[in-house]
């Protein structure tokens, strides 16, 4: 599909879309990360998505994202999988777990990959800048992966759910099994999950070390200690075993060629470990709900040679967190609600790293004694004029990074690390009812994104082919962002349209330094950007015709990179989304659909040292078969379900694939996924 050819398509859904805009609407979700509780997203002045996962999938977290309006995912392999939010990803993200914050400077892979899609009942996705709630980092947006709640019942019940799955393109196997307990005082939820994925097959053949082990455990419980006094505790566990990074092979620099040959990273073992304490109380006219939580994200990172057949790079660290967050939510009438939060958080890491290219191992840390923290403020008002909705948020942080100590060798520094910064957010929403069934809407706002160890301490080659300098001083990002939009519902019919810009002062990315050599690898410098804008306009349709679904989305992005006048490094490229379906709980359901994804050819080349290629345009069709029934024997309802993926077996791989230009790792080819699932 050419740039031309999908601009059209683009106009055309436009056309399609705009006579249906003036009679009907999205989807009916409520959600619980715009907000802080639990609310309708037709009364959220951002864009939301409400990602549900399938009954049963080996897949990782961020192949719910492909496809989805704004959304994108910059892959290192199959495990890695990075959700990206209007063209920001990683650390501009913030992921939740349950509302958790995952920290973690990852080095490899994805932290979205760190759960389990069996365990997870949906993913809120937040879109936009949302600093007010949730601190540093939300600039792109916010992803909130939510596993199911234990629940209080009026009468003692037991109940549960389970899937399995079986793939072709990757042999994977996966299940997961939940079970609860329930009653007028207490809920109890229990639920493990596995996955067993083999190396997948692309158009061009078998796709090495692309396969990988996990498996999860979740234990929830609460317990009604008083009236309105509600006591939870939640504990997560997810392991990773043999989490290979394909796209991170390159070959060695010239003068350890010889010794070394190609250099793959992979992860023989990796770790989510989660516990967490909250409380529910009445206070005054409103609701106390405070929170303690631990949680460690343990990477083992290893260089593989392909000469020597070992590891000459191992790499061994531990993110933990602690953090406390405590929000007071008051109704103050019956249109006006206020929520007054504290939320605080500190991180530390110790990384141990040994080098042994000639087979002499040597200590050799990327930083030692790693430690951040977040202190912040924030109230939200939600009030009503007439009809008009207005949301306004203000917080404020202070973040504080130090270090004993950065990079390693004679080189090391172990001055003027510490640093601190203090940052202002705030937010201004407006929705207005135009019919029952449509609402206008605009968001203004910043957000920011304190620098994170990495970027600060580290001094270290990486899998991109480069050596990497940290800055402890660097400036934190600030964005500056403007959101209109439309959205509603009316039954089965529903649409979003949003237009937004964002403008970065102070962007964090890694310059490369032309003519300048560490360890026989170019360097990259990490350094704050003058400014960069990102813009772009996004929506969905879902309409019914019929017995039959048509639903349609589409992303147009762009990215400027304002100091070296040319377009901002990894843009995803614009893409169209189009299917048609049959959807039903019992009884046959089919659905059908296209991804159309134009060529990406506005990449940088200043900012970047060339290291940009462009990409091809890629049509994908999938196709998905389903029956599901009632009660069946000892089972509540059950459901077979037939997932064909790839069906044209194209052969093409993502804008935001890592690898060597012009090398990147394909996508899978045509593959099918058998399920099976039910609850009882």
């Amino acid at each position: 599909m050419t740039f031309q050819s999908s601009r059209l398509a683009l106009a055309c859904l436009g056309l399609i879309s705009l006579p249906a805009i003036a009679e009907s609407l999205t989807l009916d979700t409520t959600v619980v990360t715009a907000r802080g509780y639990a609310s309708d997203s037709l009364d959220t002045p951002q864009a939301v998505e409400v990602l549900q996962p399938p009954p049963a999938s080996s897949e990782p977290l961020g192949s719910l994202l492909r496809g989805e309006p704004g959304l994108a995912v910059q892959s290192d392999g199959a495990w890695g999988q990075n959700p990206v939010l209007r063209g920001l990803k990683k650390e501009s993200v913030v992921l939740l777990v349950d509302g958790v914050r995952v920290n973690s400077a990852q080095p490899q892979g994805a932290l979205a990959s760190f759960t389990d899609l069996g365990l997870v009942e949906r993913v809120e996705v937040l879109k936009g800048p949302s600093s007010v709630l949730y601190g540093s980092g939300a600039m792109g947006g916010v992803v909130n992966v939510l596993t199911p709640e234990a629940r209080f019942s009026a009468q003692r019940q037991q109940g549960g759910r389970f899937g399995l799955s079986a793939g072709t393109v990757d042999n994977a196997l996966s299940g997961a099994l939940l079970l609860n307990d329930s009653g007028p005082s207490h809920g109890l939820l229990v639920g493990a999950a596995g996955s067993d994925v083999g190396d997948y097959e692309s158009p061009d053949g078998d796709e090495n070390n692309t396969g990988y082990r996990s498996n999860s455990l979740l234990f929830k419980y609460q317990q009604k200690i008083a009236d309105d006094y509600v006591l939870r505790f939640n504990a997560q566990r997810h392991d990773d075993r043999d989490v290979w990074y394909p796209a991170s092979r390159k070959s060695a620099p010239p003068a350890q060629a010889p010794l070394l040959g190609e250099i793959t990273m992979h992860s023989p073992e990796q770790s989510r470990e989660l516990y967490s304490l909250s409380l529910d109380a009445p206070l005054g006219a409103g609701t106390l709900s405070s929170e303690i939580y631990r949680q460690e994200v343990f990477r083992q990172i290893r260089a593989y040679s392909s000469r020597q057949q070992r590891n000459y790079v191992e790499n061994d660290v531990s993110f933990v967190t602690h953090g406390l967050r405590s929000t007071w939510l008051a109704p103050l009438g019956d249109n006006h609600q206020l929520t007054l939060g504290v939320e605080g958080w500190e991180m530390t890491a110790d990384p141990e790293r040994y080098m042994s290219p000639t087979g002499v191992r040597m200590l050799n840390n990327p930083f030692e004694d790693g430690e951040m923290t977040s202190a912040g403020l924030f109230v939200q008002d939600e009030f009503s004029l007439g009809l008009t909705q207005f949301t306004a948020g203000l917080r404020y942080d202070r973040v504080e990074g130090d270090a004993a100590q950065k990079g390693s060798g004679p080189a090391a520094q172990t001055t003027d690390l510490k640093s601190s910064d203090n940052n202002l957010s705030w937010s201004l929403g407006v929705v207005q009812p135009l019919t029952a069934a449509l609402n206008a809407y605009a968001n203004f706002g910043q957000a920011y994104r304190s620098p994170d160890m990495r970027e600060r301490f580290e001094d270290a080659a990486r899998g991109d082919g480069y050596y990497h300098i940290g800055n402890p001083q660097l400036d934190p990002e600030r964005s500056t962002s403007l959101e209109i939009g439309l959205k509603g519902r009316d039954g089965r019919l529903g649409y979003q349209l949003a237009a937004f810009h964002t403008r970065i002062d102070d962007y964090i990315a890694g310059r490369v330094v032309t003519g300048q050599m560490q360890q026989g690898l170019p360097v990259k410098r990490t350094e704050n950007v003058d400014e960069v804008a990102i813009y772009g306009l996004e929506g969905n349709l879902d309409l019914p015709l019929g017995a039959f679904m048509l639903d349609a989305g589409f992303t147009w992005l762009r990215g400027e990179n304002k100091q070296y006048d040319e377009p901002l490094y990894q843009m995803p490229a614009h893409e169209l989304r189009l299917g048609i379906g049959q959807p039903a709980e019992r009884g046959l359901s089919w659905h059908t659909g296209l991804r159309a994804v134009t060529e990406q050819d506005r990449i940088a080349r200043q900012f970047s040292g060339g290291s940009e290629d462009t990409t091809s345009g890629y049509v994908v069709v999938d196709a998905r078969l389903g029956y599901g029934v009632g009660s069946l024997g000892v089972l509540d309802t059950a459901r077979l379900d037939l997932r064909l993926n790839n069906l044209l077996n194209k052969r093409y791989h993502e804008h935001l694939a890592d690898g060597i230009s012009g090398q990147e790792l394909a996508m899978p080819g045509r593959g099918a996924v058998l399920a099976l699932s039910g609850s009882f």
